[in-house]
């Protein structure tokens, strides 16, 4: 067997989203997920370390980038970098660094007894040398301070050595007069801290932290060789993709060479991810690669075949359609094996399937057969995957709940123990994906009719009347559960996402509400509803539905504010068309365009003065780590590319820009395996690595919107669709 190559310079390495072996439709089961393990493998960027927080009393020292530790790309474990710790302790001073390992939304639990990392010093550390160390849980609470060299008497200089740190082993020698319980599988923070006052400069540099389980058997043989690497160019980068094996691998070593070099660490790539994109920046150059698999006891794999690719330039419409097919493998390649659903966040719980992440998702594939991303056999086989897992699942009056769990089909109450039933919105956003599928599917074929026949199955089964919790309620009701009813009581109250909502279930060809709901429910003016949009938008500026005002000299119909998120313009006109139609208050898709222009001109405007935001850079709405509105009090600096790109159908010039800049001038940052990462925020040096379900499919949806229409076509063509509309009051514009 071999080890890694592990020395300085030369070894390796987020919700997104894995290649599927051949047609996708048989995935090989892994025991336990990557992220349930790893706690730090590399930052995504240079510089300050974003997920780290230190402090330094003098007279010790202690050396910080902008209040972060340093990220060092010259000397790694795994590629492309470490985290370099360099400090000199001194009596009566202190430092300490907090390592962040819950990254703002981490829904996966730790599974293991030890933390493991690796550690390179400059110069030989001992036990007096040796900083302390101490954990935290998600509830704040805390361990003991015990060694970081944990039982070794010390390490050696300029070689990697591992370190085991038994979670038992957080106590303090000499015994506590507290019973701390900390729960490790919710472990949020790593405080290294200065311990004794030796005087001597130390550099350390440290790497792939991960809980382990000390119990779990070695493997006995190395992993085989990757198959089937294949790169293919495109404007900026090259996308690497390789066979994924029956049996598992803990992660990939990429290895590149340019212009004849020797090939070097890349960088690294998680074992249930068979994909990896090398922004190179430029058009015209080109690269070999090859493959190298380990397991989690660090024994390789011998390279696999090297394969050459070169990047070139691309029109408008091939970037387009290059940002498609990317984000729509984040619900092929990344959806969940046994349910064919989209999972809620990646990096995150391996079996947490999101019901309306789902549903965008549906569109998503859609756009993919469409588009020859995969096949239409291919298609129609996950699709039946789906369906059938969908028409078993747990569902409270035919509705969906927000989460199941993907093994099982059983509801997963991830919001706390009111929300184990139906989620009335999610279950809207699904029922919209389902219906466009169900016009694309028709071909006289048993397998398109039974996606067909079961789609329809379940839309008539969904209870639209029981969710306004009474026959005489002017509200539709986001939950229902079956041990606390409408406990959680939130009602449906527009401007926002749940415009859908009322659409479908004024069009339910069995369980319809009344058209009036759309006046007393959506656009409520009643006190309650007055008072739920002072609520949650904090003015009073639309509080009453309609607005009037204008912002950087365009015109608002509808909407809190300034118009807020720019998910409310997108997740229930994925399907609906807006187009030429008007109902009492606005034309939807004028309105839609009113907001998109507001967003953009707030970042041109950009009064809180963050770096990065101008007429190429804006994109206002949910995130992992975004305000969300653009709007002084709720801007924190964070651009979600998903929200300008979701807009082409409503500023496709200003939409494109955006596009290029942030894939042309930002890619290295922001492109991943599955399109944009979920945000960004430049003036804290944070590039997300993770991809949300309800973030990637949008921007396919919408773009295609934008360049054909079809999903809007399909979704209209629902013969349920028109006669609500007409019932609603909707006229051509």
């Amino acid at each position: 067997m071999t080890k890694r190559n592990r020395g300085k310079g030369t070894c390796w390495r987020d919700r997104s989203i894995a290649v599927i072996l051949a047609l996708g439709l048989a995935v090989p089961v892994f025991a336990e997920s990557y992220d349930e393990h790893v706690a730090f493998d590399n930052a995504r960027v240079g510089g300050p370390y974003h997920f780290s927080k230190g402090s330094v009393i003098a007279p010790s020292s202690f050396a910080l980038e902008n209040g972060a530790l340093p990220v060092d790309a010259r000397t790694f474990h795994s590629p492309p970098n470490s985290l370099r710790l360099s400090w000199t302790s001194k009596t009566g001073g202190g430092w300490q660094i907090t390592l962040d390992v819950q990254k703002y939304f981490r829904t996966a639990s730790f599974i293991g007894d030890t933390l493991s990392l690796w550690i390179y010093a400059e110069q030989p550390v001992g036990q007096h040398g040796s900083p302390g160390i101490f954990l935290t849980d998600a509830t704040g609470t805390t361990t003991t301070t015990i060694p970081l060299l944990g039982p070794k008497p010390d390490i050696p200089a300029r070689k990697w050595v591992k370190i085991r740190l038994p979670f038992a082993s957080f106590v303090d020698i000499i015994g506590s007069i507290s019973d701390r319980k900390v729960d490790m599988t919710r472990l949020a923070g790593i405080t290294i801290n200065q311990s004794l006052d030796d005087g001597v400069p130390h550099t350390l540099y440290i790497d792939d932290i991960r809980v382990e389980d000390s119990k779990a058997p070695e493997p006995a043989d190395p992993p085989s060789v990757p198959e089937g690497v294949t790169a293919k160019g495109y404007d900026r980068h090259i996308d690497i993709a390789w066979q994924r094996p029956a049996t598992p691998v803990d992660s990939w070593r990429i290895e590149r060479s340019i212009d004849g070099t020797p090939f070097a660490p890349l960088g690294t790539q998680k074992g249930d991810i068979a994909r990896f994109e090398d922004f190179l920046g430029v058009s015209g150059k080109s690269a070999r690669y090859r493959v190298v698999a380990l397991d989690s006891a660090g024994h390789e794999s011998g390279p696999s075949k090297d394969v050459t690719a070169t990047t070139r330039a691309l029109s408008d419409g091939e970037l387009l359609t290059m940002v498609q097919e990317a984000q729509f493998r984040y619900y092929w390649e990344g959806a969940h094996p046994d349910a064919g659903l989209a999972l809620e966040i990646q990096p995150g719980n391996p079996n947490q399937v999101a019901l309306g992440a789902s549903g965008f998702g549906l569109m998503a594939l859609v756009i993919g057969i469409d588009r020859g991303f995969v096949t239409r056999e291919q298609g129609v086989q996950r699709f039946l995957k789906i369906v059938r897992f969908l028409d078993k699942a747990d569902r409270f009056h035919g509705v969906w709940p927000h989460y199941l769990d993907g093994r099982t089909g059983k509801t997963m109450a991830f919001f706390g123990q009111y929300d184990n039933g139906g989620d009335l919105i999610e279950t809207s956003f699904l029922m919209e994906g389902l219906l466009a599928a169900r016009q694309y599917f028709t071909r006289d074929t048993a397998e398109e009719r039974e996606i067909r026949d079961t789609i329809t199955a379940m839309w008539k089964g969904v209870d639209w009347t029981w969710y306004r919790d009474g026959a005489d309620s002017p509200y539709l009701y986001w939950h229902w559960s079956p041990d606390y009813g409408f406990h959680i009581h939130h009602p449906l109250i527009g401007w926002n996402e749940s415009m859908i909502a009322y659409l479908l279930a004024v069009a339910s060809p069995t369980h319809a509400v009344p058209a009036s709901l759309w006046h007393t429910g959506w656009a409520s003016r009643s006190p309650l509803a007055v008072a739920y949009r002072q609520r949650w938008s904090k003015t009073t500026l639309g509080d009453h539905f309609t607005n009037g005002n204008s912002f950087y000299g365009i015109k608002l119909d509808v909407g809190e504010g300034n118009g807020a998120d720019l998910f409310f313009t997108h997740f229930s006109f994925m399907g609906f068309d807006p187009r030429g139609k008007r109902d009492a208050y606005t034309d939807y898709f004028k309105n839609n365009r009113a907001i998109s222009l507001i967003n953009h001109a707030y970042a041109v405007d950009n009064p809180r003065g963050f770096k990065g935001y101008g007429d190429n850079a804006w994109g206002f709405t949910a995130g992992i780590h975004s305000g969300g509105r653009p709007r002084q009090a709720d801007d924190n600096g964070t651009i979600t590319p998903q929200g300008a790109l979701s807009s082409f159908p409503y500023t496709p010039v200003e939409s494109m820009k955006a596009l290029k800049h942030f894939y042309r001038d930002l890619g290295d940052k922001t492109w991943g395996v599955y399109g944009f990462a979920d945000g960004y925020n430049e003036t804290d040096n944070w590039f997300e690595e993770t991809y949300m379900g309800l973030n990637q499919a949008p921007p396919v949806v919408m773009i295609e919107n934008y360049r054909t229409g079809l999903i809007w076509k399909l979704f209209m063509s629902n013969p349920e669709i028109a006669p609500a509309l007409k019932k609603i009051g909707f006229r051509k514009d």
